[in-house]
């Protein structure tokens, strides 16, 4: 089916009956912001087709490409969002029903009418609905939209794909076997209801040892932030507006990627202080110099070198470093609602 732009979803929810002017925005946004729809232009697929002229009794063939498929700022449906559409159509068929939806708008504006009570339209949504909760509360927590794809070849282990704590991903074996599982995230265009066997065999391929570098593999993968390229603790992230690809980036490739993240980190990090409380830095940042302790971070003054700083220096820093405000304006507020309350409590005394 053709994907909704917002526009003509906002059509479709007015067709259906669905919501008020008021509501359409809200309901977009909130989709979007839980993950169940993403909004995005994807690019189209290109194929070949045969095109055959017939003129004047003889045919010409001619080859063409043509690109399908190609979609501009659409709505479309993750696998979080699949996931829980099919939980809901399957336990809550009453409320996924679009008539009922519509009608409850109608018997709003009837209550809004005083031709109906509020309360028994209350009643007779909720009592059902608090019912079927309690009913599927169980399944609710094992839902995952697990799908069984088949048998690793190399193990015989079971490979299934499922929504994880972190998203999709693929699994190999099961938390019975005698074996640890092994889990690797699905890419951003694969999906629980598509994705193949030898789709998912490949994402095992990964993390992908490409050579050493100073003394250590790097090593190109994927990760909850996309891919990447990986020497030792240091990260390189893969960027996703060129051609590299974990899944066949060469070592050259990946060593100017990390290279270019070494020199960043060399240019942030200024000086190092071992003390018995561990571990201060002197750093880079993108406002200038600072100093970290811990979790902490210091401002250096602007008329000293931080290059220069001394352990004795830096601790003066620290100490005469003031204090956070916290809660400030949560603390504020609430004084303020304490003291209305105090005046509305004052003028029911009087007129008791």
């Amino acid at each position: 089916p053709f994907r909704f732009t917002e526009a003509s979803l906002v059509k479709q929810l007015e067709e259906l009956g669905i919501g008020r002017p008021s509501t359409y925005a809200p309901t977009i946004q909130t989709i979007q912001n839980r993950g169940y729809v993403v909004k995005e232009t994807r690019d189209g697929d290109t194929r070949t087709i045969n095109k055959l002229t017939v003129s004047n009794g003889s045919i010409e063939k001619e080859k063409l490409e043509e690109t399908y498929n190609n979609e501009r700022n659409k709505l479309f449906p993750t696998n979080l969002g699949m996931v829980v559409t099919d939980f809901l159509e399957k336990h809550f068929e009453r409320i996924m029903d679009y008539s009922f939806t519509a009608n409850i708008e109608n018997e709003f504006d009837q209550i809004a009418e005083g031709k109906q009570e509020w309360v028994d339209l209350v009643d007779n949504i909720y009592k059902p609905f608090h019912e079927t909760v309690e009913d599927t509360e169980e399944n609710a927590e094992r839902e995952a939209g697990e799908r069984i794809l088949g048998e690793d070849p190399k193990t015989g282990r079971t490979i299934l794909v499922r929504i994880g704590r972190y998203g999709p991903m693929a699994q190999i074996g099961l938390p019975e076997d005698d074996q640890p599982p092994r889990y690797t995230s699905l890419l951003p265009n694969q999906h629980l209801e598509t994705i193949t066997l030898e789709e998912a065999l490949t994402l095992f391929k990964l993390p992908r040892e490409l050579g050493e570098m100073k003394g250590q593999q790097l090593k190109a993968n994927i990760g909850r932030f996309g891919p990447y390229v990986q020497l030792g603790r240091v990260f390189a992230s893969i960027p996703k507006d060129s051609d590299l690809d974990p899944y066949t980036i060469t070592f050259d490739d990946a060593k100017v990627l990390m290279e270019e993240k070494l020199e960043a980190e060399a240019k942030k990090h200024i000086n190092t202080f071992e003390t018995e409380d561990g571990e201060i830095f002197v750093l880079n940042g993108r406002w200038g110099p600072y100093i970290k302790k811990g979790k902490t971070n210091y401002k250096i003054p602007k008329d000293v070198e931080a290059e220069k700083l001394s352990l004795e220096e830096v601790l003066k820093i620290i100490e005469k470093a003031p204090a956070k405000k916290r809660g400030g304006r949560k603390s504020s507020a609430k004084a303020k609602k304490s003291t209305t309350k105090k005046k509305s409590t004052k003028k029911t005394t009087k007129k008791k």
